[in-house]
């Protein structure tokens, strides 16, 4: 693994983390984009497996986005400008030619390819999974004023309980009073993974808003380039794959495969049946035999 830090046009830092060959070529070169709260050591065991699914002369870049890791904080004037931006910087450093979001960050990879349209930044692959896109006011925002007065006040229990029972509708955890949701996500704080959970939630609520509180149309998507993967798990949330779905009718050209057995913690988890997939689809190859169907049942075939 080879770490370093990148200078932003404004002023702040970007950690970035390599994994696999060090010297490989743009067009062998992933540039990963992680999701709320989550720091690039958390997809370190995914990078590692990635960049060995890749092959050979193939690396992994993941970086630290504002506000966590070794990343500098949100400026004041923070927004998905900043994100893309710093999308930007990643490519110009690494010299990557292929973009990975999952999540939130799969809303920053689709937002910066969109916004690159017409640029050489535009990638040669652009897979997403999972991706937490405000479609058509698809994503409830009414939680986000609570969880940033719990995040300023503190109170991080509380906090927890929004973010739970926002991010899992219809789950047994939601329906739990809050008082003593509260309590419970208090308690569960206390381990390694909600320590640094705790250490990010102030920059989550600016990339929260800078995500959510425009939303974007399916259609606003159509400029992305042909080939772009929308990805989701058949185990997570409904929400994400009916997103997936949508983007991938939106977008000609795309494709579109549901992984049956994972969950929307998969990448970090490097769950190896998401590993293969999406090694497959960057390198062109089929590791695991035939390809997996979609959501209707076909195969992942370019919509044209």
């Amino acid at each position: 693994m080879k770490e370093r830090v990148l200078p932003t046009h404004d002023g702040g830092r970007l950690a970035v983390y390599s994994y696999g060959t060090e010297d490989a070529p743009g067009e062998r070169r992933v540039v990963l984009i992680g999701g709320a709260f989550l720091t690039a050591s958390i997809y370190r065991p995914f990078s590692v497996e990635l960049a060995k699914g890749l092959g050979d002369g193939w690396a992994v870049d993941v970086y630290d986005r504002r506000g966590r890791g070794n990343s500098s904080e949100q400026p004041p004037d923070y927004s998905m400008a900043t994100e893309i931006a710093d999308v930007r910087t990643v490519m110009d450093a690494t010299g990557a030619r292929n973009i990975l979001g999952h999540s939130l960050g799969g809303a920053v990879a689709l937002n910066a390819v969109q916004e690159f349209t017409g640029t050489g930044y535009v990638p040669d692959k652009l897979a997403v999974y999972d991706a937490a896109v405000n479609i058509d006011g698809s994503i409830d925002t009414g939680w986000l004023d609570g969880f940033e007065d719990a995040v300023n006040n503190g109170k991080v229990g509380r906090a927890l309980a929004y973010m739970k029972k926002a991010t899992s509708p219809g789950s047994v955890m939601a329906r739990i009073p809050d008082p003593v949701l509260a309590g419970l996500m208090a308690v569960l704080s206390r381990t390694k993974v909600n320590t640094v959970f705790r250490q990010v939630m102030p920059s989550g609520v600016g990339e929260l808003r800078a995500a959510f509180d425009e939303k974007d149309h399916a259609r606003d998507f159509s400029v992305l380039p042909a080939g772009t993967h929308f990805m989701a798990g058949g185990k997570s949330p409904d929400y994400y794959k009916v997103t997936a779905e949508r983007l991938h009718a939106a977008v000609p050209g795309s494709t579109h495969q549901l992984s049956p057995k994972c969950f929307h913690g998969s990448i970090p988890a490097a769950v190896k049946e998401l590993v293969a997939d999406i090694s497959a689809y960057f390198t062109g190859g089929n590791p695991d035999g035939p390809p997996r169907p979609d959501a209707t049942g076909a195969m992942p075939v370019p919509r044209g």
